[in-house]
């Protein structure tokens, strides 16, 4: 009995505890992919999951819709960007060259136009102009996204990016760590290292030129939706309006879909996290009736085959459907085809799926290889349940992510064109020729990724946490952020005033809440050593609340939110 009661207390105390602990989050993950809503909605799940209340912007209905503490905010009308209803990717454009498939500038305008489409909605423009409504942290997916920051202006609380793809240079210019172009590689050019001199030197222009386009072209653009959507609530609120280059550059925390087994060992800054593989599922769940028989009754073996969400198969030019049709039709193997339409005259052994529980057949102990476009989730999840993979790449990420798996060891890579079933049977041939080697490597990457102290939603949940009870984790940040340009005299007319103006402003701001990284530092340090101390009745900032602002990166100072002066974010100060 008295163990009973024991673990009934114990039981009570963490339940105490979780709620006590739960927050207030804005989670805004406004890319209309279908792969951007699955980690979005897994985003979700994990805070959720962990007792905190969430504000969910997207374009897609969450599977956590009935959730009593999820906030639907509904941007349904981002699908215009779809070209009003066509798809943005057909096969037939690929293959006849006239998609921009790993062009970073028209991923830019039509990406940034999202954002801009994103603050516009309706539905965002009441949230944010709704004066009561309150953050503990903002969570943002990056993909040139970088104008959504500003949401942080609104809510004066810590900001906290989401890159959906590995650590890159751009999302990692954000937190001011800058990889070296000598090992690194542009996501868009696809190299894997080491790269010989002539790649080094294309990659150190291709950062170069990014670097340009961004401080030049694209942030004239963020700093005009800025200014548009986000300043007149600010003033109307009665809030500071910083300069966007504060703003941009204020983020607590880097969330990365990524996890390093997976791709190559970079120097990092300590507010990255990886968080690879928190879309998988805890458990795999079961297989249809149907499909579970299909592939219980594989003697061979099962092949499955997908070209991901946004690339439709049903777009394939007739001679390649039926090229690949013959090629699997010699095969031994049991094919699992993702097809949106029915096939006919398919051979025996092919199977078409119009949906697919993917992870539940690359569980499967019967599957054998995975065909696939090379999107960053199903080679998460190819990695995962150590399945070798044959990868078609189309669009942006998925050509490095395709080198990594030749260079991984788990496959090879296979070009998408009009010859695909010539080169797909001679990459069949290659890896169903030496299937045990292959699948040992795809076994040993699995086990080196599964082989972390916390679960990947676990860690994410974590550091969303962490950056709250430690007001923004100023120490984890670079004190490099708090360096600003104040000796750089960019139009070497020998003043500090870069825009000719008569204003000494070598920072390019023009925000007066500016101060030198050693002042950001002592104040930092200050707070940190007097939290302790404080009371429920002190309020450093003088603003009638009981939240000490907190500071970010450049000197600038946010609300926070949290109405207490200590670190434990309860209201019984810790003196």
């Amino acid at each position: 009995m008295a163990k009973i009661i024991s673990f009934l207390f114990c039981a009570f105390v963490n339940l105490s505890y979780k709620s006590s602990e739960g927050y207030k989050i804005l989670a805004v993950l406004p890319i209309p992919s279908p792969s951007h809503g699955i980690l979005g909605d897994n985003l979700v799940r994990h805070l959720l999951n962990a007792g905190h209340e969430v504000t969910y912007v997207t374009p897609f209905t969450s599977k956590q819709k009935n959730h009593t503490n999820l906030h639907i905010v509904d941007v349904d009308s981002n699908h215009v960007i779809y070209d009003d209803g066509e798809d943005m990717l057909n096969f037939q454009q690929i293959l006849d060259q006239k998609a921009a498939v790993v062009d970073s500038q028209f991923l830019f305008w039509v990406l940034s136009n999202v954002a801009d489409m994103t603050l516009s909605n309706p539905n965002v423009q009441k949230l944010m102009r709704d004066p009561q409504q309150k953050f503990d942290v903002i969570i943002v997916e990056y993909i040139f996204t970088d104008v959504l920051s500003a949401l942080s202006a609104i809510y004066q609380c810590p900001f906290i990016w989401f890159s959906t793809i590995g650590p890159h240079w751009m999302v990692l210019n954000l937190v001011h760590g800058p990889l070296n172009p000598a090992y690194n590689t542009d996501f868009l050019q696809a190299r894997v290292p080491p790269f010989p001199f002539l790649g080094r030197i294309e990659e150190l222009w291709t950062q170069m030129k990014g670097l340009y386009h961004h401080k030049f072209d694209f942030f004239y653009e963020e700093e005009r939706i800025y200014e548009k959507r986000i300043v007149p609530i600010l003033q109307e609120q009665g809030k500071p309006v910083l300069d966007f280059n504060v703003i941009k550059y204020n983020a607590s925390l880097l969330l990365g879909n990524s996890q390093v087994a997976l791709s190559d060992a970079v120097p990092l800054p300590p507010n990255y996290k990886h968080i690879g593989g928190f879309h998988i599922n805890e458990v795999v769940k079961p297989l249809p009736a149907n499909l579970q028989k299909i592939m219980d009754d594989a003697e061979n073996g099962v092949i499955y085959f997908s070209m991901g969400s946004n690339l439709k198969s049903k777009t394939m030019p007739e001679e390649l459907k039926k090229g690949l049709l013959e090629v699997f039709g010699r095969l031994k193997q049991t094919v699992l085809w993702k097809f949106e339409e029915n096939l006919p005259d398919r051979p025996k052994n092919v199977h078409i799926l119009q949906w697919a529980p993917q992870q539940s057949i690359l569980a499967h102990p019967n599957l054998v290889l995975f065909i696939t476009h090379g999107g960053l989730l199903s080679l998460t999840e190819a990695v995962y349940f150590g399945a070798p993979v044959i990868a078609i790449p189309v669009f942006a990420d998925q050509f490095l992510n395709a080198n990594q798996v030749q260079h991984k060891g788990i496959g090879v890579k296979v070009d998408l064109s009009y010859n695909l079933h010539k080169d797909l049977k001679i990459a069949l041939d290659e890896v169903l020729g030496d299937l045990p080697k292959y699948t040992a490597r795809a076994k040993e990457i699995s086990s080196a990724y599964r082989d972390t102290p916390i679960s990947p939603g676990q860690e994410l949940s974590f550091w969303v946490e962490h950056v709250v009870r430690t007001r923004g984790a100023p120490h984890l940040r670079s004190v490099a952020v708090a360096y600003d340009d104040d000796y750089d005299d960019d139009d070497s007319d020998g003043d500090e005033d870069d825009h000719g103006d008569g204003v000494d402003d070598g920072d390019n701001h023009q925000s007066t809440n500016h101060q030198s990284a050693g002042q950001a530092t002592r104040i930092i340090a200050e707070r940190s050593q007097g939290a302790a101390a404080d009371d429920d009745d002190d309020d450093d900032d003088d603003d009638n609340d009981d939240d000490d602002d907190h500071i970010g990166v450049n000197g600038v100072y946010y609300d926070d939110c949290v109405d207490d002066g200590d670190y434990d974010n309860d209201k019984d100060d810790d003196s």
